[in-house]
């Protein structure tokens, strides 16, 4: 099935939603949750899988959107249709601080592997499914960057990063990378999961156990804030007892006040 062609413009500097453009019949697909506004005229329906084999049966569809909760999402996706005359407009949000970053798939061979994620939304026809790494022991234990999604089709697909999003092109190159920072890769890279130094650097060096490593020609997207990153450092200050927590200034006021006691 060929992807819808469609429209967009992405709005925004740290906190984005893009804005899709649909012509009549036309689809996009989206993570549940994702939908920011909707013109009159689009319907919304939640259906099993993306909709990329409408001749599959119910096992295969049930098949495919197995693949789904592999990776940690919902066994369903929205499916967003512009049922009206003329050309109407969907949007989509960022769930958290960073960029949306465009991608044509006809642009990468057909075919892109990211996070679990990192997927926001794409044109109806492209295929989500998962890849693993090739090295399964070592992908267990590997974080993040364990479980990939795969997206395949002939038409644009929209993820999200967090922070600063960086598209790093290879030439026959390897890069070692933290897991949580990677976003995605063309399917022309090799992708596999090494430990991170010896014994000592695992467990002091603060980069965790495992890094990613990227090998080959093609193009990566690499991101300055994962969200699990961001999550890990909120929770480390947030308050760990009971009651309430004085702030930076009711501390040093008390200090001072003790002093001139």
């Amino acid at each position: 099935m060929n992807s819808h062609e469609i429209d967009y413009k992405i709005v925004g500097d740290d906190l984005q939603f893009v804005e899709i453009e649909l012509d009549p019949q036309e689809t996009v697909i989206a993570e549940a949750g994702g939908m920011l506004y909707m013109e009159e005229a689009i319907a919304f329906e939640t259906k099993m899988g993306d909709g990329s084999q409408p001749d599959a049966g119910f096992l295969g569809k049930l098949a495919g959107a197995a693949q789904r909760v592999i990776t940690g999402e919902s066994l369903f996706m929205t499916h967003f249709t512009n049922t009206g005359q003329g050309k109407r407009h969907v949007a989509f949000a960022a769930p958290y601080p960073g960029k949306i970053v465009p991608v044509d798939l006809d642009e990468t061979g057909g075919e892109l592997l990211c996070q679990k994620d990192a997927f926001l939304c794409a044109a109806l026809g492209t295929h989500i499914g998962v890849a693993f790494s090739r090295r399964l022991g070592r992908g267990l234990f590997g974080g993040e960057g364990f479980i990939l999604q795969r997206l395949s089709g002939d038409g644009n697909v929209f993820l999200h990063a967090g922070g600063t999003v960086f598209e790093r092109r290879l030439a026959n190159e390897k890069l070692r990378v933290d897991t949580g920072c990677l976003v995605a890769f063309e399917s022309t890279i090799d992708y596999d999961i090494e430990r991170a130094g010896n014994l000592k650097s695992m467990l002091f060096g603060g980069e965790g156990i495992f890094l990613a490593t990227l090998q080959g020609t093609g193009r990566v997207w690499l991101q300055s804030l994962p969200f699990s990153r961001m999550a890990d450092r909120i929770l480390a200050n947030a308050p760990q007892h009971g009651g309430k927590q004085k702030g930076e200034g009711s501390l040093l006021k008390g200090a001072m006040d003790l002093l001139q006691s």
